[in-house]
């Protein structure tokens, strides 16, 4: 995600969305001012993740999400906050 992404809790509620809809994976800050999250799950879970991440939580002004889908690697038994390369919130 792009925009004000960093330093209003966006890691924090992407763990909560993609714990409640029964994700995978990890999410974490990156050093361009950017937020990075790698989800596993089922098509319609991975679907409405997308969807909120485009809003956000309250503070945040999402300007753009790439998303790439690929196959799942199975490596992942929650989800969770991986160390990134800025501290942000």
């Amino acid at each position: 995600m792009r925009g004000i992404v960093q330093g209003v809790g966006f890691r924090w509620f992407v763990v909560r969305r993609a714990s409640g809809l029964g994700l995978t994976g990890w999410t974490s800050n990156e050093a361009d001012g950017s937020v990075r999250v790698v989800a596993e799950g089922t098509t319609d879970a991975l679907d409405r993740l997308l969807a909120l991440l485009t809003d956000g939580p309250p503070g945040a002004y999402v300007q753009k999400v790439d998303a790439t889908r690929a196959p799942a690697t199975g490596e992942f038994t929650s989800f969770g906050i991986r160390p990134g390369a800025h501290s942000g919130d």
